[in-house]
């Protein structure tokens, strides 16, 4: 079927594996995926299927550092590509930027944490204060989505609806020193191990924790073949919004080839508890 009669974001999709196929998700002369654990079969077996469903080649695999780079940069391009395109669901002046580790003072540029910027000033000079915080409030996003303030002509251009005597404190309202927002912070990781789990779910906590205001959506999106690893990080409430994988409908096939009931259960509660979803289901989730 031609490209120009699909869906936009199944289009996406399609163009997202693309890149994955042609920078990331490869096939060693051994048979493991770039994506899967050499010494879990499990991973292996889902993380070939799923490959082999999108028709990866055989290459060479990235330095762990560099996938995550690689999967960070993919993921930042597709929801800017498909997010972007739904403005007359979630109106509003957008962006879509990738952060990563670069930038750790990146968090404090918006509104709700704006007020970091003073903490972290005071940190830097008072080293007991420094050792009662910790790196609690340090918050760094692998990719963000920001809205940009609005100025009065704007909000007032159905109708007058603002003027200098009202809503004056409103966090969307353009004015002097006031940020823009963050709509979503979102964690990429490529694989996941325990410790790549916790990361995701300590920065999450953090971004509530710390924020003054709306709380921002709090995603992740992962490579992750095996829904044990999985469920480490989308089970339970409370922190992150929704877990998003990068091929979830070839997932759930290749789990149903594994013949493992075991996975085949935790993956249906995962799925049908809303705790996992497929990164074409996350631009529509991002406009709520």
């Amino acid at each position: 079927m031609p490209k120009k009669n699909i869906p936009f974001i199944r289009a996406a999709r399609i163009d997202f594996h693309k890149s994955l196929l042609e920078s990331l998700l490869t096939i060693s002369a051994n048979g493991v995926p770039s994506n899967a654990d050499k010494d879990n079969k499990t991973s292996v077996a889902i993380a070939l299927s799923i490959a082999n469903q999108l028709k990866a080649e055989t290459g060479t695999r990235n330095a762990a550092q560099t996938s995550g780079n690689q999967f960070e940069d993919l993921v930042s391009k597709f929801v800017l590509a498909t997010f972007l395109r739904l403005p007359h669901l979630r109106p509003g002046k957008w962006s879509v930027r990738q952060v990563g580790n670069r930038n750790r003072a990146e968090i404090a540029k918006y509104a709700q944490y704006a007020h970091l910027i003073a903490l972290q000033e005071a940190a830097a000079t008072n080293p007991a204060l420094a050792a009662s915080l910790g790196n609690d409030y340090t918050i760094t996003p692998d990719v963000i989505v920001t809205r940009a303030l609005e100025s009065d002509g704007a909000i007032n251009q159905p109708e007058l609806l603002v003027d200098s005597l009202v809503a004056h404190r409103a966090d969307l309202r353009e004015g002097d020193g006031r940020s823009p927002l963050l709509h979503a912070s979102i964690s990429t990781k490529w694989t996941l191990r325990s410790d790549r789990a916790q990361n995701a779910r300590s920065e999450a906590l953090n971004l509530i924790r710390n924020r003054k205001g709306r709380q921002p959506h709090i995603m992740v999106v992962t490579g992750e073949p095996t829904p044990s690893r999985l469920s480490s990080l989308a089970l339970g409430t409370g922190d992150i919004d929704c877990v998003y994988h990068f091929a979830l409908d070839e997932l759930i096939q290749a789990v149903k080839e594994l013949g493992n009931t075991e996975a085949e259960d935790m993956l249906g509660i995962m799925v049908d508890g809303k705790r996992l979803k497929d990164i074409s289901d996350l631009p529509l989730d991002l406009a709520v």
